[in-house]
């Protein structure tokens, strides 16, 4: 499993924007995660999957709401991961009003979460193999706090534990 220190996995994820701009199509967009995170602290948090219940009710809820927080405590990007592909998560950005706020970033094949070592086996709930719930900040690619959650668990992955972090 990843930990403190740790650089970043050399993957790429995928992003789906909902308005053309900066000369980017609307996607699905390549994001390499070691060229994105270079030079910046990054709010990452990591989900089981988009439209599940406590996903949507509580873990992106809270990074929405504490959005404008996270940046006066130095973050410049809050990213959400999950296995999914650009276009669910895409969806989903829209359907929990993420904005500019959060990018929401598919990991379609779970390759960030396979090289992280931070899968959760839901296979015998139908859901195959997804990313562990968990946050962490991330300094110029790499991981500077890490908080997983137990399985099935949501304490110290949320928006206010990483929020503290970074304020610390």
């Amino acid at each position: 499993m990843i930990k403190v220190g740790d650089a970043l996995p050399d993957v790429t994820l995928q992003e789906y924007s909902e308005v053309e701009g900066n000369g980017c199509s609307i996607g699905p967009n390549p994001v390499k995660v070691q060229d994105a995170a270079a030079g910046k602290t990054i709010a990452v948090f990591a989900l089981p999957g988009a439209f599940t219940p406590t996903c949507s009710a509580k873990h992106v809820p809270g990074f929405v709401t504490s959005a404008d927080e996270f940046k006066k405590a130095g973050v410049d990007e809050i990213w959400c991961l999950s296995v999914n592909d650009a276009f669910v998560m895409g969806a989903w950005a829209r359907d929990q009003k993420t904005g500019d706020k959060v990018r929401m970033l598919g990991d379609g094949s779970g390759d960030f979460a396979k090289a992280a070592g931070l899968t959760l086996d839901l296979t015998s709930k139908g859901m195959g193999v997804r990313s562990a719930r968990y946050s962490m900040l991330v300094k110029d690619g790499k991981v500077a706090s890490l908080n997983v959650e137990a399985p099935g668990k949501f304490e110290v992955s949320d928006a206010a534990t990483l929020l503290a972090q970074a304020k610390g």
